[in-house]
């Protein structure tokens, strides 16, 4: 009985030494863990209403996405240090007249207004979901993450990671511009 109890130790740590192999393997085969995949992807935007991030009493829905000229989605929290990091990158697509729905996830509105009037705003509207229940709806694993919203509200691509600029000229930009974004 006691020699079989010594074999078990073994066992996990021979299943756990598999578990990583495998992993290593498919990270060393460009299995990239920034390109999550979503059931959303060609698919309307879900039904929404949230707040107002700058004024509770006013709402917005997923309408307000068709309006024919695609949308950038960030969602994005004052606790996440890369939303920090991608934070000037989305400033500058911002300036250059990219149109960004904000989603503060899972924060304190008082921390994001701060928060936005220390970094700037890049985003055309903000709305918060504090509960974090649209982020659950939309498969967020946390953030930031950012989808292209074409002009008919449909969700046509998202990456779950630091929105920068190679990921912007790469993988955005043809997207965007298919879509009927501009030239930014």
């Amino acid at each position: 009985m006691s020699r079989k109890l010594l074999f078990v130790p073994l066992a996990l740590f021979l299943l756990l030494s598999l578990a990583f192999t495998v992993q290593l393997t498919r990270s060393a085969h460009g299995d990239d863990p920034t390109r999550l995949e979503s059931a959303l992807i060609g698919k309307p935007l879900l039904a929404m209403t949230l707040a107002s991030l700058a004024n509770p009493s006013k709402t917005y829905d997923q309408a307000l996405l068709r309006d024919g000229r695609p949308w950038l989605l960030n969602v994005w929290a004052t606790w996440c240090p890369t939303c920090r990091a991608e934070h000037q990158f989305l400033n500058g697509l911002a300036a250059r007249g990219v149109r960004i729905l904000g989603i503060n996830y899972k924060d304190s509105r008082p921390q994001a207004l701060a928060w936005l009037n220390t970094l700037g705003n890049p985003y055309t509207l903000n709305v918060i979901d504090g509960d974090g229940m649209l982020g659950l709806d939309l498969g967020v694993y946390g953030a930031p993450e950012t989808f292209l919203i074409d002009g008919q509200g449909i969700v046509r691509y998202r990456y779950a990671g630091d929105m920068n600029d190679r990921v912007w000229r790469q993988e955005v930009t043809p997207l965007y511009r298919q879509y009927g974004g501009g030239k930014e």
